[in-house]
């Protein structure tokens, strides 16, 4: 399998690279994105691709755009990504990119939490709450949360860490009526996501939607959604609460570089042996494979 660490390609204007994604301009109304084989973990990009991830990430969010379609119009166009690229570019773009309508994006990342893990277990170890909510005590880490909640955060640059915020801080930002339509949305994708997942025997722990407006001030779902790279995806079968349990991420990266007392999550990154590479890669393969039914198309 070709693996794509970054895009070159020379046809089209860019935009700028992301932490995972490459954007070029298509006109002056829609964007060419392309996921790519990074993989950035505590907001650090690694220096090694894992090879198909791009083309996981692309395809799974395709699927949740389509299924999750009549809860908020999302960013995708139906132009074919091959039809604006030249011909020796098709490659590059193959299986792995979109091209989405060029919106004004808000920056705040729309968080929605259905168990306890994560920053939010620390947060609620030290506090009783998760971003400022109050929770019953006595929750254990991966329990169940009551109801799903909505906890924003402020995006920030490549290389930073994201910010919790509180929604008082969030209407702020962007308005109270816009805020107040981007909890519903959000709490509404998850909760219509979450109840399909658990058909194929996933649980989705939580998960981070990005939202942006049209020229209309429409509220659209953009960039990925439901990822492997935005979401905490747990076997069903395997869950208990008490424990971190295994996910369907990047989560052999992470709990690989916690075991690294020399790095302090920091940019530049330490180097991926080659079995937690193997090992990230078969666990995204196997996510799609869950949620879809269907292989990876290469």
């Amino acid at each position: 399998m070709n693996s794509l660490y970054q895009s070159t390609i020379q046809s089209l204007p860019l935009l700028g690279h992301g932490k995972v994604r490459d954007n070029y301009a298509v006109g002056d109304d829609k964007i060419l994105i392309v996921t790519t084989d990074r993989l950035s973990a505590f907001d650090v990009v690694m220096n090694e691709p894992i090879p198909g991830k791009g083309m996981v990430l692309n395809q799974m969010s395709d699927f949740w755009f389509e299924k999750l379609g009549h809860i908020v119009p999302n960013h995708l166009t139906g132009v074919a990504p091959e039809s604006v690229v030249a011909a020796d570019e098709v490659e590059q773009v193959r299986g792995r990119a979109v091209v989405a309508k060029r919106l004004k994006p808000i920056l705040v990342e729309a968080v929605v939490r259905g168990y306890i893990i994560g920053s939010g277990w620390k947060d609620y170890q030290a506090s009783g709450k998760i971003c400022g909510i109050e929770l019953p005590a006595g929750l254990r880490q991966a329990d169940k949360l009551p109801e799903p909640l909505f906890t924003p955060a402020a995006k920030a640059d490549i290389g930073e860490h994201d910010e919790n915020i509180s929604f008082a801080e969030m209407e702020e930002r962007i308005g109270a009526e816009l805020a107040a339509k981007m909890r519903e949305v959000s709490i509404a994708l998850y909760t219509a996501a979450s109840e399909y997942a658990a058909t194929k025997g996933i649980i989705i722990a939580d998960t981070k939607f990005e939202f942006g407006l049209d020229e209309n001030n429409v509220l659209h779902l953009m960039d990925e959604v439901l990822t492997a790279d935005s979401s905490r995806f747990w076997p069903a079968d395997s869950y208990a609460p008490g424990m971190s349990p295994p996910s369907f991420d990047k989560q052999f990266v992470r709990d690989y570089l916690e075991t690294l007392s020399d790095w302090n999550k920091t940019a530049p990154a330490p180097a991926l042996p080659a079995d937690v590479i193997a090992k990230t890669q078969a666990k995204y393969f196997e996510a799609i494979e869950r949620l879809t039914g269907d292989k990876l198309k290469v």
